[in-house]
């Protein structure tokens, strides 16, 4: 049984945190975080992906890739910040383009939550129809129509593909491991 004075033991005890005046922090993306990528901005909600690869269609042969945010924002992936330096850089009638440390909370959202897909872009490898066409002439069991000069041309193509790849491998092993890139 209670017993006591109650009436006059009355407290309010004060909230520890204010709910109704909760403001979510803003997502701090330093320009050094994702160099490579700007966001594209203020255009109308009828752009597509198609609409937006042409107004950077300079870009696409030094690789560029969309990503969207929303119906009138997205993310612009370039090779490298040189290349979106440059694109910062150039004017656009139709669309507005910022830093990413400058983007709206949407759009650094996305690229912090999408940061393996944001990559820089790189340009498609240059590639052959030499096995394609060997692979269907062996499954149908049929000769080349190929004479030998072609077949030779193409296959010092080819290794001329192999030693560059390991050239440009070994370039950046060389890089990583700071020899001297003078000697090559």
């Amino acid at each position: 049984m209670l017993s006591g004075n109650m009436k006059n033991r009355e407290s309010i005890q004060e909230p520890r945190f204010d709910y109704y005046n909760h403001e979510v922090p803003d997502i701090d993306l330093s320009d050094c975080e994702f160099p490579h990528v700007i966001e594209i901005y203020d255009f109308p909600q009828e752009f597509r992906t198609e609409d937006l690869l042409r107004v950077f269609c300079s870009y696409q042969k030094k690789g560029f890739d969309i990503k969207w945010v929303d119906d009138t924002h997205a993310l612009g992936v370039f090779s490298s910040p040189i290349t979106a330096r440059d694109a910062l850089g150039s004017k656009h009638t139709m669309v507005k383009i910022r830093p990413l440390s400058q983007a709206t909370r949407a759009a650094k959202a996305k690229a912090r939550a999408y940061a393996e897909f944001l990559q820089p872009a790189k340009e498609r490898p240059e590639t052959s129809a030499a096995l394609a066409r060997r692979l269907v002439i062996s499954a149908l069991g049929v000769r080349s129509k190929q004479n030998k000069t072609e077949r030779q041309a193409e296959l010092k193509k080819l290794q001329e593909a192999r030693e560059r790849k390991r050239l440009e491998a070994k370039q950046r092993e060389d890089i990583w491991e700071g020899r001297d890139q003078s000697a090559v």
